[in-house]
């Protein structure tokens, strides 16, 4: 698909992996379009037929999503399965309906059962339940995968579904209330130096493996997936190597210059205990390989965060 002069419509455009995304379709020659949450209560579906008939787009992205880290998901499973399912039934119906060219899906690491072979593929989506701490959210989505199936069966739908594994990076959120492990640990390490604190606390036990995706990487494979798969499979989309959590909390304490204490707070969930994805599908369908390698993804995140913090 040639992106230039084409409507693009990305629901979350203004977020942290769309906001991204928004900037290569420009450079493409694309017209991104990126409803307001004021303007587009996405969950409500008269909003969302609405928005699809306003903005005629050719192209849907479908990244806006209620998403947090484990004590986010804790404390809101209904309404982040409520709030996900919802938005993407609606946008890939109202879609349907206004005959949109094609909808690109951006699903989540979270689907996968918890105790998922390593690496994840693709056809192990089914073997079992997700990680029980952000099982409604993985679910919810996934369900969005079936819908997709469902509808190119039917309606010769041109909808695509993508897996991302965890992202991080520039513009991402940092609130410790429902940030991603990332970024709450480069804050926590950075406010700890800069004050001269002597211990920094961190949830679990370290154990739990994460696989970790740069932000702008996940622009491109979004961008590539659009332009060249119309496959009903998913795609995984990764890096294919995994670290453990205590080996990346020592990572950002040297990155940050923290140099005191690290307390591990047990009593908190690890989460999934193993993630890293099977990327065969991305580089063969679409020509996806990640370029950042984490260290340097991070030192680049860490510098970005100080720039944002000393405002």
């Amino acid at each position: 698909m040639d992106l230039n002069g084409k409507r693009v419509l990305v629901t979350g455009g203004a977020g942290f992996l769309g906001s991204h995304i928004c900037e290569l379709l420009t450079d493409e020659g694309a017209d991104p379009i990126i409803p307001r949450r004021v303007d587009y209560d996405l969950t409500e579906q008269m909003a969302v037929r609405r928005l699809i008939e306003t903005k005629r787009p050719d192209v849907v992205l479908h990244l806006a999503a209620e998403v947090g880290g484990i004590g986010a998901n804790r404390a809101n499973p209904g309404r982040y399965f409520y709030a996900n399912a919802a938005m993407g039934i609606h946008v890939i119906e109202e879609s349907r309906r206004a005959g949109v060219e094609k909808l690109v899906q951006v699903g989540t690491v979270c689907a996968y059962p918890k105790f998922t072979p390593v690496p994840f593929k693709e056809d192990d989506l089914w073997n079992g339940y997700p990680e029980e701490t952000n099982a409604p959210y993985g679910i919810a989505k996934k369900s969005l995968l079936v819908m997709l199936q469902a509808y190119r069966e039917q309606y010769d739908f041109n909808g695509i579904f993508v897996l991302p594994v965890n992202l991080y990076g520039p513009r991402d959120n940092f609130d410790l209330e429902s940030s991603h492990v990332i970024p709450a640990l480069i804050r926590k390490f950075v406010t700890a130096q800069e004050a001269g604190d002597t211990h920094v606390e961190v949830w679990g036990t370290g154990s739990a493996s994460r696989e970790f995706l740069y932000v702008e990487d996940a622009a491109r494979a979004i961008l590539l997936a659009t332009q060249r798969y119309d496959g009903p499979e998913p795609v995984n989309v990764g890096t294919h190597h995994e670290i453990t959590i205590r080996d990346l909390v020592m990572l950002i304490a040297g990155l940050t210059g923290f140099t005191g204490e690290v307390r591990w707070d047990t009593s908190k969930p690890d989460g999934q205990p193993r993630r890293m994805l099977d990327i065969t599908r991305a580089k063969e369908y679409f020509g996806f390989e990640a370029e950042v390698d984490l260290e340097e993804g991070l030192r680049r995140t860490i510098a970005w965060w100080r720039e944002q913090s000393s405002r």
